[in-house]
């Protein structure tokens, strides 16, 4: 049950809303932090994936934190909102290795936070978009850099990753580049998932405005009809009234 159907406050729905979207990248961050760690790519990478486990759950803490503090009853969203909780409780940094697996729980926030329709709207929005795009370019460039280093093996410059990084993303994979090592895979994995999203967004975006066109058009043909017919009923109900008008005269 979210906030929105519990008859909250309006602070609570609010912080809710505005938590949405930088939840949803942490949860999305928890696959890439699973592959570094599953990888054995040594340092820094080792260093990184912990330092994303902390940040994961450091957001998802906020989130329990600041809601507590919105809502009316903290009692009865801590009822209301169990995975939230176990996120919190079963998947800290600082439990042992044995526990870590828990932290799948953290993907399942994916399904309750896409069901938003604020979230989904928003991300479909021009803004929603631009801000993709704007983080699609960072990823480009960051990972191509990022390629270009790990892959010494290549004697790539910054632009051949780059290049790299702009073939993977936009899935063409033309093959005159490919990772060798554990690192260049995981900055690979990461490019590509940020590549199909992208394009999954664009897609999602140009079909929501074309059916938006399609309900607008549908609501005033609907509106015509309905004026159509409510003039109809009046000449119908004027020609009732006209030959009782003439027997009486």
């Amino acid at each position: 049950m979210d906030v929105e159907s519990s008859g909250v406050n309006a602070r609570a729905i609010g912080t809710q809303r505005r938590l949405a979207l930088p939840l949803l990248f942490a949860a999305l961050l928890t696959i890439p932090a699973i592959v570094i760690e599953q990888s054995d790519a040594g340092q820094p990478w080792d260093t990184i994936a912990s330092v994303l486990n902390w940040v994961i759950w450091a957001a998802f803490l906020s989130e329990a934190v600041l809601m507590l503090r919105a809502v009316d009853d903290p009692w009865d969203w801590l009822r209301d909102h169990p995975l939230e909780v176990a996120i919190v409780l079963l998947t800290p940094p600082f439990l042992p290795a044995s526990m870590q697996a828990a932290r799948v729980f953290r993907l399942l926030r994916l399904l309750r936070l896409l069901r938003l329709g604020l979230l989904t709207r928003r991300l479909l929005s021009t803004e929603g978009i631009r801000d993709a795009a704007v983080f699609a370019v960072m990823t480009i460039l960051a990972g191509g850099a990022g390629y270009a280093a790990v892959e010494k093996g290549q004697h790539l410059s910054t632009w051949d990753g780059v290049w790299w990084a702009i073939v993977t993303v936009t899935t063409v994979g033309y093959g005159d580049a490919y990772p060798r090592t554990d690192a260049g895979r995981v900055i690979a994995i990461a490019v590509m998932l940020v590549g199909i999203g992208f394009i999954a967004l664009l897609t999602a975006a140009a079909a929501e405005r074309f059916l938006r066109t399609q309900r607008a058009e549908q609501r005033e043909s609907d509106g015509v009809e309905e004026r159509l017919e409510l003039i109809l009923r009046r000449l119908e109900a004027m020609e009732i009234r006209a030959p009782v008008a003439e027997s009486e005269q």
